[in-house]
Parts: C-alpha cells; structure tokens; sequence
C-alpha cells in the first residue's frame, strides 16, 4: 500500500490545497500559484474557509466539501491544525499529504507531542507524509509543482532529496542556468513518515528515473535506508552528499578502536557497503549531477583531453594524477587519424593539443576521431579564449557531433564573458560545462569510482575449505561474566577466552596471582616472556606501566611483577587488581613480520557494530591507518577491509618482510563479524596488536567493554545477516535426504553448476530465454541477496556425501512495501519429480507468512505442466494472464496454515 500511495502522490490527477489563500506572500498563495500557473493539468482545489475564489477558482470551506476523490493534499496551515487534517484526509481518501508546515521537532518538547498527533492521526487514516517543514514536492515530467520554489526545473531523469528546503532552491537555481532537467525534486523535510528509503525504493522502480541525487543531514532508519539503497544502487546511481562532517560527533571510548571509529567515518563505510557513491560539497554534488543528467555514465578511466592550450592540459593531466592516473594512452590508428586532419605539429600526445588557433572544424574532427577509437571511455574538451578562437562557434561545432554517443563528452570553457554564450550553447546540447578542468576531472572520475565499486560489490567470495565452527555457549559464559561488572570490562584472559571461543588465534595466556605463580607458568610457557596487569578497571596498560616485554629469566619476572602491580597501584590506587597475566613473547626470531596490526570491532547507537583495521600498536590513533566495515562479512568483504588501508601494501611482502597469510586475515575479520553478530552485548572490542608470525595473525593483547542490548540479534545490524536459523534437514516427499539452508554470495559456482546440469526446456521455463549461461551480474543478482527483502532457499546433499552439490532453489522476492511477493522456482533436470521443488517453495512460503507477506504470486509458461501441478499442490489459484497463453500463480497466506515443522496444513483459515 505504501508505495501504491506514493505513486498517487507523485502522479497525482487531483489536487488539494489546504490553507489555500489570496494573500500573495502566503505559502497556501505560492503553492496555488505554482500550480495553475504551471499548467498542472488536473483539478486543483483550493481549501479555503474565508474565500470564495483563489486564483480564480472555487474555493471550498473544508476538505470534505471538495468534489471527487482526492490523491495529494498540500497543507500550509498552522502546524497545531495538522492532525485533525490528517482525519479529514483519512475520510476522503486521500492518498498522502505534503505538509509544509514548520513548528515540529524542530522546536522541542511540544514540537515532537505535535508531530507525534500527526503521525498518530494519518496511520489510522492510511494517508502517507512527506514532510513536515518543507519546501514541497515537484514533478515536471507531470507538471506538478505541489511546493513553494518560486520555479519549476526542466523534465529530465534526476531525482533529487534534500532534507534542506533552502539547498532545494540553490539546486533549482543552478539546474535553471545550466539546462539540467529533473524527473524528481522532492523536499523531505522532518520525515515524519515518508524518509530517504521509501523515496529510494519508489524511484529505483521508477522507468523516468535514471540516477537518484540526495542531500542527507541524518537517517533515522539506518537498516531501512541500507536494504533500499543496496538493492537500487545495483541498478542506478545514487549520489549522496551528508553534511556533519566535524569529529564533535565522535563518542568517548574505552578502546582505540571506539576512539577511531567517529561518525562521519561510519557514514562513509555504510555509504560504500551500500554502493552509494558520496561527494563531499555541494559543488560536487552538482557537477555529479550535470554530467549524470546530460551524458552516459563512463565504462572506464580513459579519458582524451582536447585543448587549445597547453598550459590547461597539464592542469588537467595533474588532476587525473591525483587520482592514481594518467590520460589514456593513443593508439597508432588514434595517432594516424588525428594526423590526418590536425596540424603537423600538433602535440601527438594526450592531452591532444590543437593549438592556440584551433578552428570549430579542428575541435569537431579531433573529437570526432577521440569518440570513435576504442582507445577513450569520455572526452574533456578544453578552451581558453584567445584571439583567434570563437567559443560560442566551436561550442555549436563540438554540440551536434556529441548527441548519441556510447561515451561521456564534458566541456571546460575557461574563462568569463567570453566564453558566456558557448557555454549555453554547450548546456542547450546536453554537454556538462565546468569552470575549471579539475572540476571536470573529479565529476568522471567520482562516475567512473561509482563504476568500480559496482564491480566489487558484485565480487564472488571465495569459499574457505571447511565451514567456520563457533562455540556460542562458552562466548555466551564469558560475556554474561562481564556484564555483571560495574564498568562492563572484561578481563584480558577473559577478553582472550572469548575471542578463542569464536577460533581467533590468541597467544597463551595464565593469570598468575603472586611472584611465585607467576615463575612457574613463564617456566612452562618457555622464556622469554611478557608479563601485563589483569585488571578491569585499568584499560590502557602500557599507561599504568603495566606491562614489561621481553623477560628472559625467573628473576626478570619476578622483578617485573612487583614493578607491574607497584605501577598500576599508584596509577589508579582504586582498581581491583587480580594478578598478572603471563603469555610467550612473539619476536621476530620467532617468525614474527615485525607488522603490528589493529583489529577491533565498536557498537555504535545507530550503526549497530562496526569492524576496524588497520596499522596497530601504541601509536594506532596518531597514525590512523585505518577502514571501517560493517558485519557481516564474507571473504571478497573482508579483503576489501584490509586494501583500504596503506599497511596492506606491507601485508603484501615488502623488502624483507614475509607476505602475511591473507586467507587467515580474512578468516579472523569474518570470525570476528560472527562474534559481534551473535552478541550485541559487545560494545568495544580490541585486539591490539595483533602480530603476525609465519605469516599468521595472532592476537597478543585483547580488551572488550561489554554492555546490555536493548535490541536482539541480529536487529542491532543495519545490514541483515545470513539467517542461520532457517536451515534445516529434512526428507522430500520421495524420501530422499536433502539439507535446506539459505543461499550465500559464495554459493555463485554451485549456481553454476546447477546451471549446467538444465535442460534447455528447463532453462526456458525458469528464464523465459534461452540463456547459455549465467553472468557474473546474474550471478550477483541471484546470490548477493538482502535477507531483509528476498528469501531464496537452497537444497544441497546431505552433507557427508562429498563435495556440497546446489540441487534446486526457490525464491520469494518482496516488494518494497512487504505485502505482496513473487515466487520462482529452479529444480536441476536429474533431481525434478522428486519433491525438492516443493519442499523449497513451501519452506519460502512459511517464511513469507512470517514476515507478514500477504500474497504471493509467480508467472508460469503454460507448457510448464510440473510447475502448473505444484501450484495446484500447494493450493496456488491458477488463472490466465490477459492477452497472453501464460498463466500466473497466486496465493493469498492470510488464507493458509503451517504446522510445526513448517509445512502446509490440509485446511485453509
């Protein structure tokens, strides 16, 4: 229902201005005006108790007075009057309400009591919100400019949000001088009800839609926002740009990791998990835009640069080196065809240097050459006004050879008045005008960064060898120890027992209570040895003096431990301290790269838990080399964690340094995941430093804060985890032994495999085309799933039989408003006809009914008799698709039961 009323909204055929008046500096006023004015070509009614006419229209007393149903109410009124508006738009119909009025949260105590009332009044009525306090909604494709701007920008396939009324109108303005046009231009306000993912959701289904633009202060509904924005971002761009960047938003920690971990940062790592490519101002915003809006997206970093100047060619040379890149390389059948039509003495390099009397013709062919080699992914023109060069001349040249091309074309005319009429020239053509070329430069390559990071979040995660083991209860022990505790710190051999509990590596460690003890276990442990104090109440220990390296010899431990607790006594007289802690000492003789290594993991409020690495030991927070992730992660993720930092060149081998073992690093970031994954108790978690030794991670010291969850797992996420808890064993009903397990990014070359055992029958059942094989991006699509969104269940071999083997798969993919669904179903040729089908699909059902779906639906090819006969089986209604010989599939599980092991009951509710 929820984006059925949106589209009502945004298509609307009537209008209602609520607070309608003739005063003309009224916002009801503006709203009016906008309207009419804009030609909006349905019926718009004004709302009006004290007029008769407003823009010479009838105006009516109230709301219900208004004739026929109503899609969009504008509300410009008193904020105190908006809930008893709400009622009034729940009697008529009303689709949804863009409130403008301020007086909100913004406020205070009685601002949220008000927006509470609204949001109360308008659910009871099913009227979606956007809004309040905002500027208005603007569709141009429909001529509808439900707002308050004082323009309305050209039809295009941009859609912007912006929590900002004020930036909306900078952005217009701008969009008015530079030609750009907008599908979209929504003003979100407080998001009272309608925020940044039902807007996502709404436009990434969206057909005039092609790229998606926001403007973000804050997201109330991360998880929300994350399974919105990952599912559209596979499929259009979408460009952020979050303003509150100052560290003021950074928490006080108890570790380095929670010190590392602040705010921005994290929006930057959910940003990148999610696919959303972020800019830091609003001038960049804007150039993504431009050229988002006006040219196609690059495939690749090639880019050729034409100019009429040398001097700006290098400038924009060096900007591209800022990048890590140079101008694309010119082949010799790009070097010939430019020598037969450019000066013998141009540059015969990129930048393409045309020289300073370059003519209209010579710009029109040196580009037309540059956008016909395969050696170029985009085109920066540049010109400078000199004497013998007409701007506005070579811009109508450079404009008509540009139209249809598969490759970007951006254009830098330098300069002022000049120049002025060139580029709008340039901008009626659809050709992005920068002032300057770095400007130019950082647009396509942010466009061609978006590109890349497409390209890693649809990476295949290899396997690891065997399945990761935890032991859940001893972690489980352990923590519920540390929340008995005052402050919520868990002592180093309890912090190292929970890590072991999970298979992190951990080095030896024995709390030794006195002088003696503490001898005896240095002497089984073999010298040398590293002595710590164990105390929940000391965080930092090399702070308190609290720990010595390298001891040799009994009497060197001895003299260490009464230094240790003498230290940490007169450091903090207070703290309970239970003794020292002994562990062997890892040194490089012993195998150790030298590289110490942080490994951490901190609960954020909002974020849920968040996973750090980067370069450790004592100096880890002044050097902050460092990257953030958030859980889950599998092995593709958990490299990408690594290579965004610098030491992961020095992982690689670097002079006399051994390459670490990078498998067992991605294992020990994927065990951590899976540790703060279970237990949302886990607030702070250390491992620093973590060395290597032979090329494997050990964790030498550990700390964890732990706190109570008000939230259980996995709800504390914002990216929803594999659902272990729906596997299952169980029997088709032709008795044979499968395993039925949700499916995995890394399940992608069993897919294959499955794939390759169809006949072409079956693949054209499934497919509806005679596919010949999977793509990587199919591959992505169907394995890289939002648990949130989508339930694709997998039957494999019992385990046991040898190497796993996919034996089918069912799906049941949600629309974004979670009632209504569609099944498919794939059944490999060799297993078909012995239940598996069945068994997967009803397993995709009962979860489906779990969630709250309320129908389910699939189309099926009428030749597909056993698809057919399995519907019927499992009480599918079967009908004919209109004006089609295929038929569609659907359930409604309102009307159906599910035993206890989850399997359809006989009789219907």
């Amino acid at each position: 229902m929820g984006l059925f009323n949106l589209d009502r909204m945004l298509n609307p055929k009537t209008v209602a201005v609520i607070g309608a008046s003739e005063r003309p500096d009224s916002v009801g006023a503006a709203v009016m005006r906008n309207l009419v004015d804009g030609g909006f070509p349905g019926a718009v009614y004004p709302i009006n108790p004290r007029r008769s006419t407003v823009r010479g229209l009838q105006a009516y007393p109230s709301l219900g007075e208004a004739p026929g149903p109503i899609d969009l109410a504008v509300v410009a009124t008193p904020i105190d009057t908006v809930p008893e508006i709400m009622k009034q738009c729940g009697a008529k119909g009303v689709a949804g309400a863009v409130v403008l009025s301020a007086g909100g949260r913004e406020i205070g105590h009685e601002g949220r009591r008000l927006e509470e009332a609204i949001a109360r009044q308008a659910a009871e009525a099913n009227v979606r919100i956007i809004g309040p306090n905002c500027l208005g909604v603007i569709v141009p494709g429909v001529k509808l400019n439900a707002s308050f701007a004082a323009h309305m920008p050209k039809a295009g396939r941009l859609a912007f949000i912006s929590q900002s009324g004020a930036l909306c109108t900078a952005i217009l303005d701008l969009s008015l001088q530079e030609g750009i046009g907008f599908s979209h231009f929504v003003s979100i306000g407080s998001m009272l009800d309608v925020d940044f993912a039902d807007l996502i959701d709404y436009l990434g289904n969206e057909f005039r839609v092609t790229s998606i633009l926001l403007y973000v202060e804050s997201i109330p509904n991360l998880r929300k926002f994350m399974s919105a924005a990952r599912a559209v971002s596979r499929i259009k761009p979408i460009v952020v740009l979050k303003s509150g960047k100052s560290p003021a938003g950074a928490r006080a920690a108890s570790s380095h990791t929670g010190a590392m971990a602040g705010e921005d940062a994290l929006y930057d790592a959910a940003f990148r998990r999610a696919g959303v490519l972020r800019v830091q101002t609003i001038g960049e915003l804007f150039d993504c835009a431009e050229l988002l809006a006006k040219q196609p997206r690059p495939e690749g970093p090639r880019l050729a640069i034409i100019t009429n100047a040398g001097g700006p060619g290098v400038m924009a040379a060096d900007a591209l080196a800022e990048y890590g890149l140079e101008p694309a390389p010119l082949g010799e059948a790009t070097l010939s065809a430019l020598d037969a039509v450019l000066p013998p003495w141009w540059s015969r390099n990129n930048p393409v240097d045309i020289l300073g009397d370059a003519s209209p013709e010579r710009y029109a062919t040196a580009l037309e050459v540059c956008l016909d080699s395969a050696d170029i992914n985009g085109v920066l023109l540049i010109l400078t006004p000199q004497a013998m060069t007409d701007p506005s001349a070579v811009a109508r040249h450079v404009a008509s050879m540009a139209v249809r091309r598969p490759c970007p074309v951006l254009a830098s005319w330098m300069g002022g008045v000049n120049v002025e009429e060139g580029r709008r020239l340039l901008n009626q053509a659809g050709i992005p005008t920068y002032a300057t070329p770095e400007q130019a430069i950082r647009a396509f390559m942010e466009l061609h960064q978006y590109a890349v990071n497409q390209k890693m979040l649809k990476e295949i995660p290899k396997r690891f060898r065997e399945d990761l083991i935890f032991d859940t209860e001893r972690a489980a022990t352990i923590l519920r120890t540390g929340l008995t505790r005052s402050n919520g710190m868990l002592t180093e051999v309890e912090s190292k027992g929970l890590l072991e509990a999970y298979g992190i590596p951990t080095t030896a460690t024995r709390l030794a209570t006195d002088e003696d003890q503490a001898v005896l276990f240095a002497r089984d442990m073999g010298f040398p040895v590293v002595l710590k104090i164990s105390s929940p109440d000391i965080v930092h220990k090399t702070e308190a003096g609290g720990i010595q390296l390298d001891l040799q010899n009994e009497d060197q431990v001895r003299k260490a431990f009464r230094a240790i607790v003498q230290s940490a006594r007169a450091y903090k007289p207070e703290a309970e301290i239970q003794g020292v802690s002994v562990q062997p000492m890892l040194r490089s003789a012993q195998g150790s790269s030298g590289v110490e290594l942080i490994v951490g993991a901190k609960k954020d409020d909002q974020f849920g838990p968040v996973i750090l690495f980067g370069m450790g030991g004592i100096l880890a927070e002044i050097l902050q080399d460092r990257s953030l992730g958030l859980p889950p992660l599998n092995r593709a993720l958990a490299r990408r964690l690594m290579e965004d930092t610098k030491v992961y060149k020095v992982l690689q081998g670097y002079r006399n340094l051994p390459a670490a073992n990078m498998a067992a690093l991605e294992e020990l970031l994927i065990r951590l995941s899976q540790l703060v994954t279970d237990f949302p108790e886990i607030a702070e978690l250390d491992m620093n430093p973590v060395i290597l030794q032979h090329g494997r991670p050990w964790a030498v010291d550990a700390r964890v804060l732990v706190r109570p969850s008000a939230v259980p797992s996995p709800m504390h996420l914002i990216i929803s985890p594999y659902p272990a808890r729906y596997e299952k064993h169980a029997v088709t009903s032709s008795g044979l032994p499968v395993f039925i397990r949700p499916i995995k990014p890394e399940d992608a070359p069993l897919l294959v495999d499955l794939f390759h055992v169809l006949s072409p029958t079956s693949i054209y059942f499934r497919f509806f085309s005679p596919l010949k094989e999977l793509s990587e991006d199919m591959l992505a699509r169907f394995t890289q799933i939002d648990y949130d969104r989508e339930i694709a269940m997998v039957a494999v071999e019992e385990p046991g039989t040898g190497q796993e083997k996919l034996l089918g798969v069912a799906r049941v993919i949600s629309d974004p408003d979670g009632k209504k669904a569609e099944f498919a179903v794939l059944v490999g040729d060799p297993w078909q006809g012995r239940g598996i089908g069945a068994l997967l699909l009803e397993n995709c059902l009962h979860i489906a009914k779990e969630r709250g779906i309320e129908t389910v639906w699939g189309t099926v090819l009428q030749e597909n008799t056993h698809m057919l006969a399995l519907g019927r089986k499992l009480g599918f209604r079967i009908c004919r698709v209109p004006e089609s010989t295929d038929c569609e599939l659907t359930i409604d599980l309102r009307q159906v039961t599910f035993d206890e092991h989850g399997r359809l009951g006989l009789s219907r509710v």
